[in-house]
């Protein structure tokens, strides 16, 4: 019997550099200290502002055990599991890579929660879950994303000002909670989530293919931000419509963060053509 082929890695495109003027934090977020600690002020809170901040939402014992999980995944130590993305700029090299420059390669890994329970244990937590279900209104939570950015150091690009819901195809008004927790320390210098608080109640904005699925710079440019720099174990919770982005990586550290997508259980989805009626295209004779 002859052995499988192995799956070709699979390189992000794109590198080009943001302008420094695209990200200006004037203040931190709001939260609070653990996840028991959100009752109903903290969920009107998230309802008015679009986020909530949870400093210390994991132990170090889980934080780091997920870590390792990510980092077990991108080793290869899981030969079954294809969900690496590597940085364009390291597709004609990736061969001669040490293990530790194998790391700072990598620009995304998903689909990763059946292949590491330390990772699934983060995603299905009871506490994280039980928050989730007050977010989408009383409803069982359904994780349908798991995805990890990583920014290496120096290098680690930017994800530009977004929406998520304009990735996915749910229909306007379905409720989505993006968790976006940290593995390293965030900080404003590695490249922490950064939003427009209050903004997620303005609705979709058109979104255009330029360094990614993004809102157009022109919109963007001299927006007085809210960073969300947090320690290993930290959370952020997010609206799906919540304008967010975050820089480029110019510090010495590594910056990694999972990134889970929930909604509600039994949500029916809709079109790419209805999502786009609403987030935008290319063919919506609008230029950026």
């Amino acid at each position: 019997m002859s052995t499988p082929a192995a799956t070709a890695p699979q390189f992000d495109p794109g590198s080009a550099m943001h302008a420094p003027e695209l990200y200006q934090p004037v203040a931190t977020g709001f939260g609070v200290e653990h996840l028991e600690d959100i009752g109903p002020r903290e969920i009107a809170f998230y309802r008015e502002h679009g986020y909530l901040i949870v400093r210390q939402a994991f132990t170090p014992g889980e934080t780091a055990a997920a870590l390792q999980g990510l980092v077990d995944l991108i080793m290869g130590r899981r030969p079954d599991f294809t969900g690496l993305h590597f940085e364009a700029a390291a597709k004609d090299i990736l061969p001669t890579l040490t293990p530790d420059q194998r790391q700072d390669a990598v620009r995304k890994v998903w689909h990763f929660v059946n292949f590491d329970e330390r990772l699934k244990a983060l995603s299905h937590h009871p506490k994280l879950l039980a928050v989730v279900r007050q977010l989408i209104g009383d409803r069982t939570p359904f994780m349908f994303q798991d995805m990890a950015l990583v920014k290496p150091p120096r290098l680690g690009r930017e994800k530009p000002w977004h929406q998520d819901h304009a990735y996915f195809d749910y229909p306007l008004g379905t409720p989505v909670v993006g968790v976006w927790i940290a593995l390293d320390e965030a900080t404003v210098e590695n490249g922490c989530m950064q939003f427009l608080p209050g903004r997620h109640r303005e609705g979709p904005k058109i979104h255009f293919q330029r360094r990614d699925w993004q809102i157009c710079d022109t919109e963007m440019l001299g927006a007085q931000s809210v960073a969300a720099p947090l320690q290993p174990g930290g959370l952020l919770l997010f609206d799906g419509l919540l304008p967010h982005g975050t820089p480029h990586n110019s510090s010495p550290r590594r910056r990694r963060a999972l990134q889970y997508h929930y909604t509600a259980e039994n949500v029916v989805k809709s079109s790419t053509e209805e999502r786009l009626k609403h987030f935008g295209s290319e063919g919506k004779n609008v230029t950026c």
